[in-house]
């Protein structure tokens, strides 16, 4: 099946599984249930819990910051959209060898200058430290938000069976 047929489906499906685990802006910023835990037990429970609970919100989080992250840094940007849009455009108008004089231009030699041009590229925009302030944004971030969130109501009561 191609991929553009199958896009609706990926949509629904992505739309079923992630967005159906957000939970809404106010409960997420709710800041009347924040609260320093006790004690390093009770911010473990609160981070476990938590996690679980805002995943599609902590999603979007990271999300937000890896797109500012490639916003702020726009070598990285110029260069994952130089590589992208080569590899794109070579296999899409150059799929067969072409005669320029007497020259012939395969894919290979194509991809081979894309690469030429293109690592060093990436290689400048240290794509690695931004990558590592990502994870460190967002961990920080994403901890900072969990253990100090007190768990609902529903947290409570998630262990009792029904009869």
């Amino acid at each position: 099946m191609d991929v553009v047929t199958r896009i609706p489906e990926l949509a629904k499906q992505f739309r079923e599984t992630r967005l159906s685990a957000l939970r809404p802006v106010n409960e997420f910023f709710d800041h009347q249930r924040l609260s320093r835990p006790a004690d390093m037990n009770e911010a473990t429970s609160r981070l476990s819990y938590n996690t679980r609970y805002f995943s599609g919100n902590y999603g979007i989080v990271i999300a937000l910051l890896a797109v500012y992250a490639l916003l702020t840094n726009l070598a990285l940007l110029i260069a994952l959209i130089f590589l992208i849009g080569g590899f794109a455009a070579i296999n899409r108008f150059a799929p067969e060898p072409m005669q320029v004089g007497d020259h012939v231009i395969t894919q290979k030699s194509l991809y081979t200058g894309l690469f030429v041009i293109g690592i060093p590229l990436l290689w400048i925009a240290a794509p690695l430290s931004t990558l590592f302030w990502l994870v460190g944004s967002s961990s920080i971030l994403i901890m900072g938000h969990a253990s100090l969130m007190e768990p609902g109501l529903e947290s409570e009561y998630g262990n009792v069976e029904t009869v």
